[in-house]
């Protein structure tokens, strides 16, 4: 099921870096900066991360969480986030369900080699639950300034 701009997001309950949890449902009020990435502590998905880390005071001044997403442990979520002092939520969806409610858990191609992996995706969730703006196959240059951009704008 492909998610569209203007869908209610799909609601989410996921474990956090630190032993917590976040829902959906708690972040109603707020805009969400809902990120999936492959893996942790990997080239492109440490300088997206560092990116969120380096522009969050920007986010949190418009009333933005930032969440990253991947199927990594929160172990490793907690390393990595020491690492690159993250200071945004790491959520564990090591089951993958949240990946598959958003459709980012697709078959990808590297080398030649088919395998299923995450997409590098963004959704940016308005106040009520919607999806107000999505990026797909994401590339990380640019990218955090422009999800900035479209928050400047909402």
């Amino acid at each position: 099921m492909a998610i569209s701009e203007g869908d209610a997001a799909p609601d989410f309950t996921m474990a956090t870096d630190g032993g917590g949890s976040v829902s959906l449902a708690d972040l109603k009020g707020q805009w969400v900066v809902l990120y999936f990435y492959p893996r942790d502590d990997t080239p492109g998905c440490t300088k997206e991360a560092c990116g969120f880390r380096d522009s969050i005071a920007e986010f949190e001044g418009l009333n933005a969480k930032v969440i990253g997403v991947s199927r990594d442990s929160v172990a490793k979520h907690d390393k990595f986030k020491a690492k690159y002092d993250l200071p945004f939520t790491l959520a564990a969806d090591e089951d993958g369900a949240v990946c598959e409610a958003y459709g980012v858990w697709v078959e990808k191609t590297m080398y030649g080699k088919k395998s299923m992996g995450i997409e590098r995706s963004t959704f940016l969730i308005d106040p009520t639950g919607k999806i107000a703006k999505l990026w797909r196959k994401v590339k990380v240059p640019g990218h955090v300034d422009a999800v900035r951009e479209s928050l400047q704008a909402a």
